[in-house]
């Protein structure tokens, strides 16, 4: 069931945050550049301010039509930008050439603590002009002395601003979304070129997915190839079981044949015994059979710990004479990659045959390796027994093979644990230990500890 695109998802969430992220920072320098320029048009009027008190400070009345503040916006009618003196009657006493034709709205603010106050009016033009006044005493009057600015300039200067902006950020975003989505198309090539391995395996143009891919998917392609490669075993397994069994049963067959060709006497005794062979052989393979079956299931995982630790108190009733101990090598528990029951039967069937074999001590080590370049753990089993030689240990590890036919037991503990180990992926090695004995070291694949 397929539920889209992942690249045109990630297409998509990216031009959402785009559009968001751009029109947050047009509203943020929108922002700055408007109080910019109010900071600047208040600085200004300031500025002409200071200097039309210097001018009435100094005394010369007659100074304010001649030397009327340079700013060419005094110059020029209806411009917004005025400034008038009162006395304290309200009486003109000098005026901009720009406040000809309209006069200064009243404001409606109160002064602060050094005599100035400022406010919004519109003039008589219905221009919105910032007004900024400020009253001084002279030693035989008072006067005021009022300035202002044009504000609708500043708003259009600012309209301008956030239009210029929108078209850049709009064009900026725009080339972000074409990259977003090459990215997203580049990103995501890694997840076609493991399809189309994944296909080749498929129509058996490959026996592996092969390739070198990013570290967020080199993990799956690890776990598919870990997968064939398990598949491919069992495959394998049964095609030699099947030719196993054939061949089993191939000379009981053959047997049964002659006998009943040749009329011997003792047809019916022959038939039972050679029939007796064929039901051990079918409930031989049945077991295997079952066996591959519960070694298929996936997502499983058991304690190592404790599953030694109950496998070892019972074989130290099973053989009060040996001293079984266990080491588990490390304060942190260790987990199996599978069924409980297959470490019962690997481990069970090794630590039985150490124990036979032993003079009078077997020892049990786990370990974890934290080095280790993929996730694995140890059961090492050693006795003081006899040990083995290294071709014996070479011969003991085919299958089949038993070195003493006089050992009670069917001999067929080796062979499962072998093939246990081969369907997990392990490993199984026969030593010479250091207690003098023989030492068997299983390798298997250890899972995650459940999270406290």
């Amino acid at each position: 069931m397929r539920q889209g695109s992942i690249a045109l998802r990630l297409f998509w969430f990216s031009l959402c945050w785009l559009i968001v992220a751009l029109a947050f920072t047009a509203f943020l320098l929108t922002n700055l550049y408007s109080r910019a320029l109010d900071n600047t048009l208040q600085e200004t009027l300031e500025f002409h301010l200071e200097t039309l008190v210097g001018v009435s400070l100094s005394g010369e009345d007659d100074a304010f039509p001649a030397s009327s503040l340079a700013d060419p916006r005094f110059q020029r009618p209806a411009s917004g930008w005025y400034w008038e003196i009162r006395d304290a009657e309200g009486n003109i006493t000098g005026f901009s050439p720009s406040l000809i034709g309209t006069i200064l709205p009243e404001m409606q603010s109160v002064f602060d603590a050094d005599n100035v106050r400022t406010d919004v009016q519109q003039d008589g033009f219905g221009t919105q002009i910032r007004m900024l006044e400020r009253k001084i005493t002279l030693a035989d009057r008072t006067i005021l002395i009022s300035v202002t600015g044009n504000l609708d300039e500043m708003f259009d200067l600012v309209d301008n601003f956030r239009g210029q902006t929108l078209i850049v950020l709009g064009a900026v975003g725009v080339m972000l979304a074409v990259m977003s989505g090459l990215v997203a198309r580049f990103a995501l090539r890694p997840i076609g070129r493991l399809r189309r391995a994944v296909e080749q395996v498929r129509e058996g143009e490959s026996e592996q997915v092969e390739g070198i891919y990013p570290q967020e998917i080199a993990p799956l392609a690890e776990e598919v190839n870990e997968l064939l490669r398990s598949n491919t075993q069992i495959i394998e397994r049964a095609r030699s079981q099947v030719g196993n069994l054939a061949h089993g049963l191939k000379t009981p067959l053959a047997v049964l044949r002659n006998e009943a060709a040749g009329g011997s006497a003792g047809l019916g005794d022959i038939v039972l015994s050679e029939t007796d062979k064929m039901a051990g052989l079918v409930s031989s393979y049945l077991d295997r059979a079952r066996l591959a079956a519960r070694t298929a299931v996936v997502g499983r995982r058991a304690n190592v710990t404790s599953t030694m630790d109950r496998l070892v108190r019972v074989m130290g009733k099973l053989h009060r004479d040996r001293t079984i101990s266990l080491n588990s090598g490390t304060a942190d528990e260790i987990w199996f990659r599978g069924e409980e029951s297959d470490l019962e039967e690997m481990a069970g069937n090794l630590l039985d045959n150490a124990s036979k074999w032993a003079k009078s001590a077997v020892e049990v080590t786990l370990v974890a390796p934290a080095n280790a370049p993929t996730r694995i753990l140890k059961v090492i089993i050693e006795d003081d027994g006899p040990g083995l030689s290294d071709a014996e240990a070479e011969k003991a590890l085919r299958r089949g093979v038993r070195l003493d036919e006089k050992t009670p037991g069917s001999g067929l503990g080796l062979d499962i644990v072998k093939e246990l180990v081969d369907v997990y992926g392990g490993t199984l090695s026969l030593g010479r230990s250091d207690l003098g004995g023989l030492k068997a070291e299983l390798v298997l694949p250890a899972a995650r500890g459940v999270a406290s």
